[in-house]
């Protein structure tokens, strides 16, 4: 196993099992041709297993079952947005649920980009990424972003005070920070709940 292999790998395993990466974000390490090189050689070894062009991940195992589980559907939409050089965010419903507002799981996810529609899939699922206009893409962090998403599918008059008090303890200091930082993004009703979710 040469030098970018070894580092490939152990980055790999620091940042931990069922994370997708691209090939783009081991570039530090050395060229393109070598990365990708370093990654078809650890798919070849098993060290590691391909999901698609370009998207590689250390399998993230069921530890009753000791079976495979399938990687995180917004791991692998934000590996190919960093793959293609794309903004990337879930639709409303798939951020609704994700972040616990909704217990509704949508038919067919779907995630917003203003890179290209494709249907992707992920183990025995598939989702789409839908091409939009940029404008229609909600601005900030990626977790305000589909934090804004989730507020503005649920509508104003679904924002009650357990909406509120989920979100306060769901998210971290870090994250509220961004939110707030982002506000100017969004219309007032939806900055009026996150103030509330912030500075609760």
């Amino acid at each position: 196993m040469d030098s970018i292999q070894k580092k490939v790998l152990a980055r790999m395993r620091r940042l931990g099992a069922g994370k997708v990466h691209a090939s783009k974000d081991f570039l530090d390490l050395g060229s393109r041709a070598a990365v990708d090189q370093a990654l078809s050689r650890l798919a070849a070894h098993k060290a590691v297993k391909r999901l698609g062009q370009g998207l590689y991940h250390i399998p993230k195992l069921n530890p009753t079952l000791g079976i495979e589980v399938s990687p995180d559907m917004d791991a692998v939409a934000q590996a190919i947005a960093r793959k293609t050089g794309s903004r990337v965010v879930p639709s409303g419903a798939v951020a609704a649920n994700w972040l616990g507002l909704s217990t509704q799981v949508p038919a067919k996810p779907v995630y917003l980009t203003d890179g290209k529609s494709r249907n992707i899939r992920v183990g025995g699922s598939v989702f789409t990424m839908k091409h939009v206009s940029p404008r229609d893409l909600p601005l900030g962090s990626p977790t305000s972003a589909m934090v804004f998403q989730a507020l503005h599918h649920m509508g104003k008059d679904s924002i009650r005070e357990d909406t509120v008090a989920h979100l306060r303890k769901r998210l971290p200091a870090e994250d509220k920070r961004k939110l707030l930082k982002d506000l100017w993004y969004v219309t007032g009703w939806i900055a009026d709940a996150v103030r509330k979710v912030c500075n609760g």
